[in-house]
């Protein structure tokens, strides 16, 4: 009786997952491993959102996996050491995983790797399964990566990705691998009230439900922030519980300009994780640095308190940055909006920003947050670093009857028109009873602070 070890990463799904089918053309038994590594929480995964998604997708793997003859096999601990005990318990010959893009992953795989072969056992690991393409599969010339967006996306567009795999119809797992309980969303303390729900099942019937109803108006609707006509499959994509190659060949099934447009998405994913995996010291510093000194001291701590709690005086900003707080997602023009209006008009360092993202993000990937954070503040892939967003501007065409801003902005769920986002501009006594702030920066005076930092004329 032959057996191999599937460790499960951000790839928590059946379908489509070359890793697991690997193991089960060459096996008769396998050992479907997921590990908890308190490396991978003080590296900053541990926030209660993402932990919560999880515990959500874990059990539904679980599940999956039962209804098939399998279970999971839960175990905490050192990655590397966990996996050299349960491959030697099983006597696994061959422990598969899928590529990893981040410089934490790489790190890990070469541990795996040297422990693994000291053991007489062999790590196979398999590209394409968290991503549609693999990092530094297409680039510029003979090395190197891609830098600016529309070209890496003409060559993306023209590689021909790998035909999705289903799930397996049986799974047989050894009886002698002992698995620790499943953890459940319901122990994680601070969730957001609205945090959806994880699992390959969701992501799947979401998936389809979305192709359905809303692709063809994809391309026209996805930066209208009250019509919400966004995939949300981002939390999915980040955990694994939907294939990326799999999303890309349904949605060009689907056809039309809506479904191309959601494909673009799909290959700016793919370009941020090649970004990444070439430069992973983007992750913290600048990609492209602007020498800028940004705001500190105690104005600056108390503007970026108020733009943290939704109460910058600004409703759009306000409303992206309570729906953040409220379900742990954000629709994506409202991404944009609160990171102009923290790096740009309050002129603030990004960094912050990004870590309050990621401390609430349940789709918080490192690799698409802080290189959009730093496109966002001119100091990433941006060709046009400077540009600012202009709150009330942006207000008025992606929100411009203000549905948006009083779902997530009660104090001003009772402001009419246009005026939801100028309520400052209301007559005395009703402005007082709103019970919401002043702007905490002028407009025209950001933009001249913003524009002599950046040595702009």
């Amino acid at each position: 009786m032959t057996t191999s070890l599937v460790l499960f990463t951000a790839d928590l799904r059946l379908h489509d997952h070359p890793p697991l089918r690997a193991a089960l053309d060459e096996a008769d038994e396998i050992v479907p491993l997921f590990v908890r590594d308190p490396a991978v929480d003080a590296a900053g995964f541990a926030a209660p959102n993402r932990l919560a998604f999880l515990h959500d997708c874990l059990a539904d793997l679980d599940a999956a996996l039962r209804e098939r003859g399998g279970r999971l096999v839960l175990r905490s601990g050192d990655t590397v050491e966990q996996v050299r005990e349960v491959a030697a318990t099983a006597d696994a010959r061959t422990v598969h995983v899928a590529a990893g893009t981040s410089a934490f992953a790489r790190r890990r795989e070469e541990r795996l790797r040297t422990a693994l072969a000291a053991d007489r056992r062999r790590l196979d690991v398999h590209d394409e399964v968290v991503t549609a393409l693999a990092p530094g599969a297409v680039t510029p010339g003979s090395t190197g990566h891609f830098a600016v967006f529309t070209p890496y996306f003409r060559r993306w567009s023209a590689e021909r990705l790998r035909t999705p795999g289903r799930a397996p119809q049986a799974v047989r797992v050894p009886d002698a691998i002992g698995s620790e309980p499943l953890p459940s969303r319901a122990g994680v303390p601070g969730t957001s009230p609205g945090l959806a729900a994880g699992g390959e099942r969701v992501a799947r019937a979401r998936l389809a439900s979305w192709l359905r109803s809303s692709a063809d108006a994809y391309e026209r609707r996805h930066d209208d922030l009250a019509a919400d006509g966004t995939s949300r499959l981002s939390p999915h994509l980040h955990f694994g519980t939907l294939s990326p190659v799999e999303a890309v060949h349904r949605a060009r099934a689907r056809g039309g300009p809506g479904a191309e447009a959601f494909v673009r998405q799909l290959a700016w994913r793919d370009f941020h994780q090649q970004v990444l995996a070439a430069r992973p010291d983007a992750a913290r510093a600048d990609y492209r640095p602007r020498h800028d000194r940004w705001r500190t001291g105690a104005a600056a701590r108390e503007d970026l308190a108020a733009w943290r709690d939704g109460r910058t005086g600004y409703p759009i900003v306000d409303a992206a940055m309570r729906q953040l707080r409220e379900e742990g997602w954000m629709h994506n023009r409202g991404r944009l909006l609160a990171a102009s209006f923290l790096t740009k008009t309050l002129y603030l360092d990004w960094r912050h920003g990004a870590r309050h993202f990621l401390d609430l993000l349940v789709d918080g990937d490192v690799a698409a947050n802080q290189l959009n954070w730093q496109w966002v503040a001119g100091t990433g892939t941006d060709t046009r670093p400077n540009r600012v967003l202009n709150p009330l501007r942006q207000a008025l065409r992606y929100d411009p009857e203000g549905a948006y801003v009083r779902r997530h902005v009660p104090e001003l769920a009772a402001v009419r028109g246009s005026a939801v986002h100028r309520p400052w501009t209301l007559p005395a006594p009703e402005r007082d009873r709103l019970d919401y702030p002043a702007p905490i920066a002028d407009l025209a005076e950001a933009s001249a602070r913003f524009r002599a930092a950046r040595g702009l004329p």
